[in-house]
């Protein structure tokens, strides 16, 4: 099952893998046409009512598969207003063929009749709510109707995200989905075909361009609604907890701070005037200062902990204190790794591991991508935590969902990638779940700096790629 949403994602992701959402608008539009040949025989009367959209687009394709029927075909609203590129050409399809078409321009023009099947094309996935005119009066029409009624993808007046169905809204007898069912649909008095429309299984497997749409930002927001994010690093190495927190600023984080040893404060603070350093006593983290960064952790979305840390014994006994203590948003990295198999904690854990350290956590590995995403999602699952595993593919799991990366090159294999890495998806993790910020961080640190190496060649360093994140966020990836 996938929400609105997640289809959206599925279809930009099948663009973004060579089968755009035109050819998809005409794989939809034939299946609904084979559905409608199901209901009725030829030479029934049909009437389509589209709306403006890619639902009604779907529509708009089925009726040139529709000749032997006696067809009527509606569009809510007027042509100049139909909101896709890909929708409006079929329209004009229509038009230059001379099917008889005709628009609804208010809800006072349109009148039903009685056709032996109706089409319901007013409304797709991304709407929600009690309907407006004039779909409201097209929708009564319907339900009142002694026809058929068949609905392309969801009812109108189906949330797709919810399953919450309008008062509104279209009831009806038959619905065609595509690609994968939605939510609600299983509640309907209504049968549902899942038609399948070509797109294929990589779009969902395959961290991609659409993964981006699940970005938003409120355009009201204000300080904190993106994300305070808490990095703990440093002491042995001062360049990795720097990383980590810029990263986290161009991952639209709105407050990162770094707690870190005293003796590193002022050097970590002169990286960045952005910064925002939290210095405890001593030269590296021990179990003395938990109980400080506990309090600190818990005032945050996301906890980013193990950059530059070290492996002195008494600071994994802290890590693993602090883990213990948290029941919060963590991604661990580096050296701290080594305590996630043993500790006992509430917190939700994204773990990112190259494959060395993920082999120091007790996983398996795999030269072949496909084996090693079976042998991460089984570890995932033993674990319970979300797993970002680093390589030419970045395998991510939760044990339930998997999703691989392709993005990045061999020029990132340079010291300080893994930082970025941890930071960018600390901040992400702020606004996502687990799985789908793993996923869009190693889809962005890819990117970015598959961008440097376009731009500059070889000899990529780890700042490089903190300019190029936000523009692979925010400005769309290459096409």
């Amino acid at each position: 099952m996938l929400t609105g949403s997640e289809m959206a994602v599925v279809d930009a992701n099948a663009a973004a893998l060579g089968v755009p959402r035109k050819q998809l608008m005409e794989s939809s539009g034939h299946a609904l046409a084979r559905e409608i040949r199901e209901h009725v025989d030829p030479g029934a009367t049909v009437t389509v009512v589209a709306g403006r959209g890619n639902n009604g687009g779907d529509a708009l394709v089925a009726a040139r598969f529709l000749d032997a029927y006696d067809l009527r075909t509606c569009l809510l609203g007027r042509p100049e207003t139909i909101t896709t590129d890909i929708a409006r050409e079929n329209w004009d399809a229509l038009g230059r063929a001379e099917y008889p078409t005709e628009q609804v321009r208010d809800s006072t023009s349109f009148g039903l009749a009685d056709p032996d099947l109706v089409v319901d094309a007013m409304l797709g996935t991304g709407i929600a709510g009690d309907l407006r005119e004039p779909a409201a009066t097209a929708a009564r029409a319907m339900n009142d109707s002694d026809a058929t009624v068949l609905s392309v993808d969801v009812p109108s007046g189906l949330d797709a995200e919810t399953g919450t169905l309008a008062e509104t809204a279209v009831d009806a007898d038959h619905v065609v989905t595509f690609h994968d069912t939605k939510p609600g649909l299983d509640d309907l008095d209504a049968t549902v075909t899942v038609a399948d429309i070509g797109i294929p299984d990589a779009a969902e497997l395959f961290v991609e361009r659409g993964d981006l749409l699940r970005l938003d930002r409120d355009p009201a927001s204000h300080k904190g609604d993106n994300g305070e994010v808490l990095i703990v690093g440093g002491g042995p190495y001062t360049g990795a907890p720097a990383l980590a927190a810029q990263s986290a600023l161009r991952g639209g984080a709105d407050l990162v701070r770094v707690a870190c040893p005293e003796r590193i404060a002022r050097e970590i603070q002169g990286y960045s005037e952005n910064l925002i350093v939290l210095p405890y006593d001593g030269d590296r983290l021990a179990p003395e200062h938990v109980d400080w960064l506990a309090d600190r952790a818990d005032a945050h979305d996301t906890l980013v902990l193990g950059p530059g840390l070290g492996d002195a014994d008494e600071t994994l006994d802290a890590v693993a204190e602090l883990l213990g203590r948290f029941d919060g948003t963590a991604v661990v990295d580096a050296d701290a790794l080594q305590v996630v198999p043993e500790v006992d904690t509430d917190a939700d854990l994204l773990c990112t591991p190259h494959q060395g350290e993920l082999l120091g956590m007790g996983g398996e590995t795999s030269d072949d991508w496909r084996e090693r995403t079976d042998l991460v999602e089984s570890f995932a699952a033993e674990l319970g935590v979300t797993l970002l595993v680093k390589g030419p593919y970045d395998i991510v799991s939760d044990g339930d969902r998997t999703r691989v990366g392709r993005t990045g090159n061999p020029g990132m294999t340079v010291g300080g990638t893994g930082d970025v890495l941890a930071g960018l998806t600390g901040a992400l993790a702020c606004v996502q779940a687990p799985l789908d910020a793993a996923a869009l961080g190693a889809y962005a640190n890819g990117a970015a700096g598959d961008r440097v190496v376009d731009d500059r060649g070889n000899g990529l360093v780890a700042t490089d790629l903190l300019d190029a994140i936000p523009t692979v966020l925010w400005g769309g990836a290459d096409d």
